[in-house]
């Protein structure tokens, strides 16, 4: 019974593929407004296909420009974010070129980064500025590829010193971060707990085909997608000092959400990744 619920999702995802890829081309290419509701319109169609259930809690900024720094867990990160606003990612370049899912982060306006080439960093955080200064909400999972579910990897500083590279006028030049947080809390109504989760992580040497057919089996997810404060930031603000912030956030909110208990902050903002979990992580896992 569970292959063929999968099945037919496959084959009801396909067929809102083919409908809305060329119209995203057509949108993208005479830019229209539509290129940035059409992807959400795919995302939010995923997520129910497959059974995610999304719980928010906080709301996004208002204000633009405005970059989110996430956690990142699973290729599903990506369906559950774009299903909330309209919105663009920022991914290692080795997602262009992977099947469906690069020709889908095209469409959806991603922005690549070659992480093996330094120089092209620099390149590719003006490239996000430019972005945000259009009025783009952007999209960077901050650890810079995926982990267990259980925890919050180390924040890289690199791609967050796009918000404070000016672009254009002094008005651009001052970009809001919000923290955001991604926690895979239930499984059939039940909490999941660390032996389950792997079956949405999506991490390590594991198999793309393989996890996304597990999950189309299973589906009956419950996801808490928890926004922090948004910072202001500007030429001035310390990259560095706001990555460790962003961190802390995002870290605070995702042990909240695993343990189902209120947000406790660490004011001196300096907390050990691996405190609370007793795996200790690999630092260099796939995923975007």
């Amino acid at each position: 019974m569970a292959e063929i619920k999968a099945g037919i999702i496959i084959l009801l995802l396909t067929l809102v593929s083919l409908v809305l890829i060329p119209l995203q081309w057509a949108a993208i290419r005479l830019r229209l407004p539509a290129r940035q509701i059409l992807p959400r319109i795919w995302h939010r169609t995923a997520t129910r296909l497959v059974g995610i259930r999304i719980r928010q809690i906080g709301e996004s900024a208002a204000d633009r420009p405005l970059l989110i720094a996430a956690n990142h867990t699973s290729w599903l990160d990506i369906s559950v974010i774009g299903s909330l606003m309209p919105l663009s990612f920022i991914a290692k370049s080795e997602v262009s070129g992977w099947p469906v899912f690069g020709l889908l982060a095209k469409l959806q306006r991603t922005v690549f980064v070659n992480r093996s080439r330094r120089a092209h960093t620099a390149q590719v955080a003006d490239a996000i500025a430019e972005r945000l200064a259009a009025g783009d909400t952007m999209v960077l999972f901050a650890e810079g590829t995926s982990n267990d579910g259980n925890g919050v990897l180390p924040f890289r500083s690199a791609l967050l010193g796009a918000a404070t590279r000016p672009a254009g006028s002094e008005q651009s030049s001052r970009v809001w971060v919000q923290p955001l947080s991604i926690a895979y809390q239930g499984y059939y109504g039940v909490p999941m707990g660390r032996a389950h989760r792997p079956y949405v992580a999506w991490y390590g040497d594991m198999e793309l085909a393989g996890h996304l057919w597990g999950v189309f089996c299973r589906g009956a997810l419950d996801v808490v997608v928890r926004w922090g404060e948004p910072v202001l930031v500007d030429t001035d603000t310390d990259r560095k000092a706001l990555t460790r912030r962003l961190e802390a956030d995002v870290r605070a909110m995702t042990i909240a959400s695993l343990l189902q208990k209120p947000v406790e902050s660490d004011e001196t903002g300096d907390i050990d990744p691996f405190d609370f979990f007793s795996n200790a992580e690999k630092t260099a896992k796939a995923g975007a």
